[in-house]
């Protein structure tokens, strides 16, 4: 019933940059939670970034100072501006929603991904 789709990928040299976006819909009580992830091939795939309804982010240590989690409540949509791009960080990205209910209960939403190429 809740749909995640994310947007923005492609191929960009290294240096360069990309500006991911992941758009809820469907019906939404409380967002709590979204995350992007990555997974390379013969990767597992890895919390990059995330932000909480509350605001608070938290990103993984090989994207500090070059990756960048936000959000726009109003849109249900969550952004992740990648600047300085390195090879190592090509990977098919997932946006991950985690909804809250009336009852408590947590659902978790995974989009179908975005390749995101960093190569010469």
């Amino acid at each position: 019933q809740v749909q995640v789709v994310e947007s923005g990928g492609g191929l960009v040299q290294p240096g360069g940059s990309l500006r991911l976006s992941c758009a809820a819909s469907g019906s939404i009580f409380r967002i709590n939670f979204m995350g992007w992830y990555r997974q390379a091939p013969g990767k597992e795939r890895e919390l990059v970034a995330s932000i909480t309804s509350g605001g608070s982010t938290n990103y993984e240590d090989s994207v500090k100072g070059r990756f960048t989690i936000s959000r726009d409540s109003a849109k249900n949509t969550v952004y992740l501006q990648m600047n300085s791009l390195k090879p190592e960080d090509t990977a098919v990205y997932y946006c991950n929603v985690v909804i809250g209910t009336m009852t408590r209960r947590e659902n978790k939403y995974w989009g179908q991904g975005t390749q995101v190429t960093v190569s010469s």
